[in-house]
């Protein structure tokens, strides 16, 4: 099968769980013998315009412009017009122009199209022009693909109601639990005689990563040891620095991205993982966290929630006071996490769910 593979963001070009996702994905399935093209946004114009890497190929294109974050490549537009021999495209998250030119190449073509829905809001536009966006455009790039997938049955309810027609297949957001678990080494970043809260994410408004510092601030009253660690870049950093100097002072460390390789012990060193985000789909790192054996305490989202389950707590969004109020319940609990996920999140799961679903559209 010749997969053409349309993505924004790809790992190691970009760190975080979506391009990750990508990465994975197209690593695996050229194992089992596919041939897999990933076409993206040139990050850095020292990488090469097509690379071999990981069994698969990486074509990427220089970006235009940018419109609300969303980077418009000409050449990306380009390719895809004239992309030939792929049995099936899928296209990556409908937040990016990318995916709508997959979708319009589908209503002007003949080869099927899949559209991996990573969450249905933006986490730097605003909610209200989103709400718009799904009504219109949005809608009409997800019932242009032959198949739509939803990590959770909650998100493709969430579709429906927003007017997809299109078929939707379950397919969770699935992670390596064979690397992920309680056992194994801690990491030499984490340095804390006292409990550690963790956050991993970008550090953008969306992410909400100011919350984690005030409910940090509150915590410390109780546990005056404590330290928080934060994973990740974005345009918040420098804000949250100086925040953090304001308030907490030395109890904060920046730990910028750290490699996929290292974060298992970065989660094996934490107690709470505080993610606050107003808007999720099911994110990695719940998941990673909770199978490695710490507990969690983020937003209420229905999607999010149901996957928490006893690994931790759910506080709703901006709930600052509820945030303190949650770590310290966690903090307070006598034993870590067993590492338990369900089998259905099991990475290798994903991968066998999602390549039978492209082998399905080739042969429909």
């Amino acid at each position: 099968m010749r997969i053409l593979r349309v993505a924004q963001t790809t790992y190691p070009d970009v760190k975080g769980g979506g391009a990750y996702h990508v990465h994975a994905l197209s690593r695996d399935q050229a194992a089992m013998g596919h041939d897999v093209t990933v076409l993206t946004i040139r990050r850095d114009p020292d990488m090469p315009h097509v690379e071999e890497r990981d069994g698969y190929t990486v074509v990427r294109y220089d970006p235009s412009v940018t419109l609300l974050g969303n980077e418009i490549s000409a050449g990306v537009a380009r390719y895809l017009k004239n992309a030939a021999g792929f049995d099936v495209v899928h296209a990556h998250s409908h937040l990016y122009f990318s995916t709508n030119l997959a979708a319009l190449k589908r209503w002007l073509g003949d080869v099927p199209l899949a559209i991996t829905n990573h969450g249905l809001y933006s986490q730097t536009a605003p909610e209200r022009v989103f709400e718009w966006y799904l009504k219109t455009i949005g809608r009409w790039t997800f019932n242009q693909a032959d198949t739509v997938f939803c990590y959770t049955d909650v998100d493709k309810r969430r579709l429906r109601e927003f007017g997809v027609q299109t078929e939707i297949t379950v397919a969770a957001n699935g992670i390596d639990t064979e690397r992920f678990t309680p056992e194994g080494p801690t990491s030499e970043l984490i340095d804390a005689d006292g409990p550690v809260v963790l956050f991993v994410g970008r550090l953008v408004e969306g992410k909400r990563p100011q919350d984690v510092l005030d409910a940090v601030t509150a915590v410390r009253e109780d546990y005056p040891e404590l330290r928080v660690y934060f994973c990740g870049e974005g345009p918040l950093r420098d804000e949250l620095e100086r925040q953090a100097s304001e308030t907490v002072g030395d109890s904060v460390a920046f730990l910028g991205h750290v490699p996929y390789d290292e974060m298992p012990r970065i989660y094996r060193s934490a107690d709470v993982l505080v993610l606050p985000s107003r808007a999720e789909g099911v994110p990695r790192t719940v998941l990673e966290a909770m199978a490695s054996g710490t507990r969690v305490v983020c937003s209420d989202l229905e999607q999010v929630a149901s996957v928490v389950g006893d690994g931790g707590a759910v506080v709703p969004v901006g709930d600052v006071s509820g945030f303190a109020a949650e770590i310290r319940t966690q903090l307070s609990h006598p034993l870590r996490g067993d590492g338990g996920v369900t089998p259905n999140y099991d990475w290798r799961t994903t991968v066998a769910a999602v390549t039978e679903t492209l082998q399905q559209l080739t042969q429909s």
